[in-house]
């Protein structure tokens, strides 16, 4: 028998290298390409990259950076997962999402997803679904043994979870047969709604769910944790965990109040987060998040095999697009698997069309295959932790631990979530995080394929049934594409009473090799504003630039070429084209020292990367007089 040595030597008949030797091949690198003469750990530095929650992500981990031991699958502190096997013997909950008000529409949706792959339904009742007393005809067909249920439900989740226990006898499921979530989120109710007054007779409703369901239905749980409120108002990751932290604590003190002990307590929580298209921060945060209730339910005294905590992972709203929304689908593909290599029970695909309106069948189709695709051809469930052993991973879970822990101190010491929903605490440090953000979303930092990036003036808008209005008067909803959306409304309005688009002129100095590059930077950004860009014919002169201009049909116009044809042609032309009544003369590129030469020629703004775009974009709107 071979006994293999502990450790796996990885590369072992290699000489060693050390990362003053890797640090000096980077200090070459950077000083060729005129990035940076810095040496040493400053080298390393400038390659490093900046996230939320003042986390730097380094360009190199080894085993030196992995934070702590992270423990076993299945074993506190269940950073590497809540079960021993993981996802390994049946993959995750492939969990979809039904909210139309119709319940014979939605009963058609849910059996469709049960027959082809879906394994739980996680459905809307109530003012945001279908009626709580049409429930039975909703799930008419389904086989509740068999299928979880997940109510999301609202104000009305004690009506709705009574109806839906009622059903379960009804059909004669055996009550350790019946399996899924009642959906009682009273805090999360107040997140949403901002209505706190009826908070206690929520709470109380809650626990006599709870211990209803701990005594008579042991595989259902009786209260979500819902986070989305907080990711939808513009939250950080650890913004995220840190409330439904201090949720889920509430919800604990609540529970053992009523009688239920701590473990009972911890087993009727469900914990729902949102998985984003940056796909190693939300494997991060789901095991930080384990991680982080894990301690929680260890302090409160409750046993180490009840602090595994149940994970509902739905692709994040915040990222989806109405313009391309094509898109989606890839942004979904990435959140989707992230949630899955994370560790999350349950993962919930937002089909491509949900920022719309009402799903289609098509969509609906595609988001269950995505989860089928990973799952099944992927083979991504088939190792028990693959984001394990990555340092880069295990350090980043610690990093987002650590700041989501800070904010959910900083809750606690303001009294509890919900004294600090009623303060403005909450409202007001999500409002600043998601005025930065948005900053960078304006300055294209951060860019959106389709929308900033690469967009398409030509497609055909999809059209979808209006979906229900979701509730208002607590926390915003943003989405990363607002501000876009808002310029491209505008154009399209435009469009409609004029029959064109509102058109910027590209004039092009020199050769193709000298302008093309910011002729393609420029055409791209002012597409994002629902701008057309003309650029015929592909290069003007001081003599050309004016009747060009004028056969162009618009009313702004925007030089394109290299710096050295700038400083040779760039004032004359400007001057023509306000001549010719340019109402705005922009110059793609930084200016250097000649801006007050140019600006006195007749140039108004200069476009470059880094620019704020939707600045740019809504002044040149308003000087087309495009309302």
């Amino acid at each position: 028998m071979t006994v293999l040595p502990d450790g796996l030597p990885l590369a072992d008949e290699f000489p060693d290298v050390t990362r003053d030797q890797w640090r000096h091949l980077v200090e070459g690198v950077l000083r060729k390409s005129g990035t940076s003469d810095a040496v040493g750990e400053q080298a390393e530095a400038v390659l490093a990259t900046a996230l939320e929650d003042g986390i730097t992500v380094q360009p190199l981990y080894t085993a030196d950076d992995a934070p702590q031991d992270a423990g076993l699958p299945g074993f506190a502190p269940f950073v590497r997962g809540g079960r021993p096997e993981g996802s390994t013997v049946s993959g995750w909950d492939v969990r979809q999402r039904h909210a139309h008000p119709d319940p014979a529409r939605t009963n058609q949706a849910v059996l469709a997803d049960l027959e082809n792959g879906v394994s739980s339904v996680w459905l809307a009742v109530g003012e945001a679904g279908v009626p709580v007393d049409a429930l039975p005809e909703a799930l008419n067909g389904v086989y509740l043994d068999l299928a979880p249920v997940a109510l999301d439900a609202g104000a009305d989740f004690e009506a709705a979870a009574r109806a839906l226990l009622r059903l379960y006898g009804e059909r004669e499921v055996p009550p350790h047969a019946a399996l899924g979530n009642l959906g009682a989120d009273p805090l999360g109710l107040v997140a949403r709604t901002g209505r706190d007054a009826d908070l206690p007779g929520h709470l109380a409703a809650a626990a006599e769910l709870a211990a209803l369901s701990h005594r008579d239905h042991p595989g259902i749980r009786a209260l979500a944790v819902d986070a989305l409120p907080y990711h939808e108002a513009g939250g950080t990751a650890a913004q995220e965990l840190g409330c439904s932290l201090a949720a889920g604590v509430a919800y604990l003190r609540t529970l053992t109040e009523a009688g239920l002990s701590a473990e009972a307590a911890c087993g009727e929580l469900e914990f729902r987060y949102a998985a984003t298209a940056d796909q190693f921060l939300t494997i991060a945060k789901l095991r930080a998040a384990r991680r982080l209730w894990a301690r929680v339910a260890q302090v409160c005294g409750a046993a180490p095999e009840a602090a595994a905590q149940r994970q509902h992972a739905v692709t994040s709203p915040v990222m989806m697009t109405r313009r391309d929304p094509w898109v989606n689908m890839l942004r979904t593909t990435v959140a989707s698997m992230a949630a899955g290599v994370g560790g999350a029970d349950a993962v919930t695909v937002l089909p491509f069309d949900s920022a719309i309106g009402q799903p289609d069948d098509f969509a609906r189709r595609v988001a269950r295959n995505t989860s089928t695709i990973l799952l099944e051809e992927s083979h991504l469930a088939r190792v028990i932790d693959p984001g394990g052993g990555s340092w880069y991973i295990e350090r980043l879970t610690d990093e987002v631990a650590r700041a989501a822990w800070t904010w959910f101190q900083e809750i606690e010491a303001a009294g509890g979530l919900a004294a600090a929903l009623a303060s403005g605490l909450v409202r007001d440090t999500l409002a600043e995080t998601w005025a930065r953000r948005s900053r960078d979303l304006a300055r294209r930092k951060e860019p959106i394929t389709g929308v900033s990036e690469f967009p398409n003036l030509t497609e055909q808008l999809v059209e979808r049934e209006e979906a229900s209005a979701p509730s208002g008067g607590g926390l915003p909803r943003v989405r990363r594409d607002e501000a876009y959306e808002a310029l491209r409304a505008r154009s399209d309005a435009h469009q409609t009473a004029e029959g064109t688009r509102p058109r910027v002129f590209l004039a092009a100095l020199g050769p193709a090799a000298a302008h093309t590059a910011r002729a393609t930077f420029a055409a791209n950004l002012f597409q994002a504003g629902g701008i057309e860009a003309v650029h015929e014919p592909v290069t003007v002169t001081a003599e050309t630039v004016a009747e060009a201009f004028a056969a162009s049909g618009a009313r702004v116009a925007c030089l394109c070429s290299s710096d050295t044809l700038y400083a040779e042609q760039a004032a004359d032309v400007a001057g023509r084209l306000k001549t010719a009544g340019a109402l705005q003369v922009y110059l793609a590129g930084r200016p250097g020292d000649r801006q007050d030469e140019y600006e006195q020629a007749g140039v108004d703004a200069f476009v470059f990367a880094g620019c704020n775009a939707v600045e740019v974009l809504t002044s040149a709107l308003d000087t087309m007089g495009v309302a």
